[in-house]
């Protein structure tokens, strides 16, 4: 089991898989395994497959979103393990569910808290203001970022694509400010009280410290400040496919979701444009 993991694992890297796309994929396969209990690969079933689907449904109540990664992460598996027989899975449509965002008061009082906190303060602006992925985010290291033209280099983003993102002047003076108390020149850009870089999970713990501070009690999340930015650069009259390269989306499908959102803002917009017949 551990040499097909290893092999799998390295088929992946080929592949030019991102670093969070292998991990993701190596723990779901491994989830899958074990709800084998040791079946031979070769005599796996789409029965078997469909089996599991149920379990991850009823038995974990899993949303439709995780089961979809699920069948991706086995369709990818039986690919490296050549069983084209089952590549080919019925995957559960994505979810359409509008994403849930923080409107600017509730950013702001969240941002307002975390001052107290000066590395926290600058994490927390860099996600508000640049709705990088919280994956992206800790992967970023000093050199990354252009000081002189405001800009981050995301390197092998999700779907190993590289982008840019622009960050606002006074996020990037905070970065400075940051990075000269802490006497840092090089190496991930933040990093844990031990010195080492910072994990998504401590992404987590910091934003859901400062949710419960600002006295919010709606389930926020890193990714819910990169929503919260798209809506609010959508509200602010910015072109769907800025925000599409902004966000890194390979498809404008993917966010085209937020213009559904702001219900405020397209009666505003119906109300200043609509037809005068009479």
């Amino acid at each position: 089991m551990t040499d097909i993991i290893n092999k799998f694992q390295n088929y992946l890297m080929g592949e030019k898989k991102s670093r969070n796309t292998i991990k993701t994929y190596i723990s779901l396969v491994k989830e899958f395994l074990e709800f084998m209990n040791g079946k031979d690969i070769e005599k796996i079933t789409i029965e078997d497959i469909e089996n599991y689907k149920e379990y991850l449904s009823i038995n974990k109540n899993m949303s439709k979103q995780s089961i979809y990664l699920s069948m991706k992460a086995l369709q990818s598996f039986f690919k490296f393990m050549k069983r084209n027989d089952l590549t080919k899975l019925n995957t559960p449509k994505r979810s359409k569910k509008l994403p849930s965002y923080l409107n600017e008061i509730e950013m702001a009082a969240i941002l307002e808290k975390s001052k107290s906190n000066f590395r926290d303060y600058v994490i927390l602006m860099t996600l508000a203001y640049t709705g990088l992925r919280v994956s992206e985010l800790v992967s970023l290291n000093i050199e990354d970022i252009d000081f002189y033209d405001n800009i981050i280099h995301i390197r092998s983003g999700k779907g190993d694509k590289d982008r840019i993102v622009i960050i606002d002047p006074k996020v990037i003076e905070l970065i400075k400010e940051y990075l000269k108390n802490e006497k840092r020149f090089s190496g991930p850009l933040f990093i844990s009280k031990k010195k080492m870089r910072i994990t998504s999970t401590h992404i987590e713990r910091i934003v859901k410290k400062y949710v419960k501070l600002a006295g919010i009690t709606k389930k926020v999340t890193p990714h819910t400040f990169r929503h919260t930015f798209a809506t609010t650069l959508l509200k602010n009259g910015a072109d769907i496919r800025f925000i599409q390269q902004l966000l890194g989306h390979s498809s404008i499908s993917t966010t085209q979701i937020y213009t559904h959102v702001d219900e405020n803002s397209l009666k505003e917009i119906y109300m200043k444009t609509r037809p005068k017949y009479l």
